[in-house]
């Protein structure tokens, strides 16, 4: 190109020297900035993003992972409580293996030369009657418990082998009266008895006969297993899951006539255990192992008593029948109702509405009053 044609082009009206060829790299101080300017967004959008990402992605892992574990968590507790076993005589919890132990029952005598006795606090329900002149006698049923000393065992009576046949259970005693020997010999009732198994029972030396005879809960289940009595088929009663104490209790004393003089017998409810303190005769009833007997639970049923004769010439109560009874437990007196239709059948406890009743688990006392008789609370 020519001088002229030079000094034409740089005339020409689309000239612009602030442009550079487009093959001519920039090396202006605007341009290093711009540069700079649109990496530095490109880094703070890509960081934005990253930080998004991990921040999205950091709490959907957290609740995630806390979802997973609040399941998981509930999925342990609904196993573990379908894993509970609970004891058919107690309610209690109790190991698989104690829950499938048989039912085993043991007359136990109340004269004043038997007491203090042993293994009463443990046994998982009592009954208790008047067999003779007064005379209280009980029925202690055991099946997770496992008490090292029983006794004194004495002689079996009609109501207490009616008692005992709906649980399914064998019944430890030394003889008894014709009625419910018939029965027990005539395999009616799983028979235990001290005359035909000496060796399940040992007659102790600081006691006169026949207070003396005593057997433990390794004895007797040694002689079930002997006669293939391992298990129990029974319908156990009803009871509670959640217990609560009454804050405004309705019976803390409790006086239940089952029989008068040194049978008379006496509850008061302690608030800071819910069980209900028992004495006899005004004098605390004292398991010589275990320390005062204090039941969860007590009822107290009108039964016929003079009802069922006997060729001892004594006559005894039907408990094959039904009756008026109350109920205490939580500090709470309700009136009940009872029914018993035979032998191996199951007293039901009914409330006013026909509900079968719910019991806290736990120790049972049931006493067998006469129908002219009354507990008493305040």
């Amino acid at each position: 190109m020519n001088d002229k044609n030079k000094n034409e082009f740089h005339t020409h009206e689309n000239y612009r020297p602030h442009e550079l060829p487009i093959d001519q790299p920039k090396s202006s101080k605007f341009t290093r900035t711009n540069a700079w300017l649109k990496k530095r967004q490109w880094y703070v959008l890509s960081s934005v993003v990253v930080l998004a990402l991990l921040v999205g992605g950091g709490i959907t892992y957290a609740y995630s992972t806390l979802h997973f574990q609040a399941a998981v968590a509930t999925t342990a507790k609904k196993k573990k409580f379908a894993e509970k076993t609970y004891s058919k005589l107690t309610g209690m919890e109790v190991s698989k293996k104690d829950s499938q132990r048989p039912v085993t029952g043991v007359i136990i005598e109340n004269s004043q030369k038997a007491r203090p006795q042993s293994g009463i606090k443990e046994a998982g329900v009592v009954f208790e009657s008047v067999v003779e002149a007064g005379i209280t006698r009980f029925l202690l049923l055991y099946q997770e418990a496992k008490p090292a000393v029983i006794g004194p065992v004495r002689s079996v009576r009609p109501q207490f082998a009616s008692w005992v046949a709906a649980f399914d259970a064998g019944l430890a005693h030394v003889g008894g009266s014709d009625i419910p020997l018939g029965k027990l010999r005539s395999g009616q009732i799983k028979d235990l008895d001290q005359f035909f198994n000496a060796g399940t029972y040992n007659r102790v030396k600081n006691r006169a006969a026949p207070h003396n005879v005593y057997t433990s809960d390794d004895k007797l289940q040694a002689l079930n297993k002997s006669k293939g009595y391992t298990s129990s088929n029974y319908i156990g009663f009803t009871h509670k899951i959640k217990v609560t104490p009454s804050i405004a209790p309705t019976a803390k004393t409790i006086l239940v006539p089952v029989s008068t003089g040194q049978f008379a017998t006496s509850y008061v409810w302690d608030p800071t255990t819910n069980q209900y303190l028992r004495s006899v005769a005004g004098v605390a009833h004292k398991d010589r192992e275990q320390g005062q007997v204090s039941p969860k639970v007590v009822i107290a049923m009108q039964v016929p008593h003079d009802v069922i004769k006997d060729s001892n010439k004594f006559s005894y109560p039907d408990v094959n029948t039904s009756g008026k009874a109350w109920l205490f437990q939580d500090g709470i007196v309700t009136e009940i109702s009872w029914s018993k239709t035979g032998d191996k059948q199951q007293i039901e406890f009914k409330d006013a509405s026909g509900k079968v009743v719910e019991l806290n688990p736990g120790q049972t006392w049931i006493s067998a009053l006469r129908p002219d008789k009354v507990p008493t609370w305040q």
